[in-house]
């Protein structure tokens, strides 16, 4: 079974999504996006499997998105995309693919949706919130 993560490593998202993939006990393919960059095919594939439009899979927080004036609604999807490819750090993180769909995880237990297999075992987000617990449930706002 492929599944694919489209990663940041120094995001908590996108490691706690990476720790919830392999807690199924399937290793996936990690693709270090910002070393790696999807091509623009495969992030329109991304983005549009995923339901989103384009600006909904641009990152905002801690990027060059203001000072590129990026939030101005004129702009096309092409320019916003060409933008995505001169700074991958636009691309909103973490994208997970499986074979059961594509989704842009935030929060990080989106990824659950989209998991051919059940979690193995509890899990808990790195910042202590239980995602699933000791039963296989899901805990808090997302699984009442």
């Amino acid at each position: 079974m492929e599944i694919k993560i489209y990663h940041n490593p120094n995001c908590g998202t996108s490691r706690n999504t990476l720790a919830m993939i392999r807690n199924t006990g399937v290793e996936p393919q990690v693709i270090e996006y910002l070393k790696t960059p999807p091509s623009r095919a495969e992030l329109e594939e991304l983005i549009a499997k995923a339901g989103l439009t384009v600006r909904e899979a641009i990152r905002k927080k801690d990027t060059p998105h203001a000072e590129l004036g990026l939030d101005n609604p004129a702009l096309t999807d092409d320019e916003l995309l060409d933008a995505m490819m001169a700074h991958p750090i636009l691309v909103n993180r973490p994208f997970a693919v499986t074979p059961d769909g594509v989704r842009l995880c935030r929060p990080s237990e989106v990824v659950l949706d989209i998991l051919p297999l059940p979690q193995k075992g509890p899990f808990a987000k790195q910042d202590g919130e239980v995602v699933i617990d000791a039963e296989g449930r899901r805990g808090g706002k997302n699984g009442e």
